[in-house]
């Protein structure tokens, strides 16, 4: 992965194909560097014997391959900077990952294009489910509720090519101000 929000993209659509309706992904930077980058969902969650085995690269629920990358990559890298990564999970209830990355430490991956990777979860997923992004850093704070946008849409999918071009500006103006530049 070139950057964190690939990760966060890799990573959010486990959570769609775990049937999940509610997906909350959280970027939290404080003011001495370290991010904490946290992915709720409302799931099918894991069974304790997935959960344990869940970092190891031949641990996968898939069954077109026999590997799973996306947690045990998030983990190297959180693990590079001098962080970590934790996850809980309660079948039928969900499952809750937290990344801990100091972004000052020269292997810290940038946080990389957030706006373009939340338009491309909302896009791939135009009728469900639902994603609330919650962002903070020294800068402010931000966020983004796709359930506050179906509202007012009414059944239009998110897809619809005049709501895409409306959710990357939107997304772009609330995000940009709070994780936009050089900051990671």
């Amino acid at each position: 992965m070139k950057d964190l929000s690939l990760h966060i993209l890799d990573l959010a659509q486990n959570s769609v194909k775990a049937e999940a309706t509610l997906v909350t992904i959280r970027l939290a930077l404080d003011e001495k560097g370290w991010l904490t980058f946290t992915l709720l969902d409302d799931g099918k969650g894991m069974t304790p014997e997935l959960l344990a085995q869940v970092t190891s690269p031949f641990a996968t629920t898939r069954t077109t391959r026999k590997v799973g990358l996306g947690i045990p990559m998030m983990q190297e890298t959180a693990r590079r900077t001098g962080g970590d990564l934790t996850i809980t999970s309660e079948v039928g209830k969900g499952t809750t990952l937290t990344a801990t990355l100091d972004t000052t430490n020269l292997d810290c991956l940038p946080l990389g294009d957030v706006p373009g990777t939340l338009l491309s979860l909302f896009i791939g997923c135009p009728e469900k489910p639902d994603f609330l992004f919650e962002g903070s850093s020294p800068r402010g704070t931000c966020s983004f509720d796709t359930r506050a946008v179906r509202e007012v849409l009414g059944g239009i999918p998110l897809n619809e090519p005049e709501v895409a071009a409306w959710l990357q500006d939107a997304l772009k103006e609330e995000i940009d101000p709070i994780f936009g530049g050089v900051m990671i």
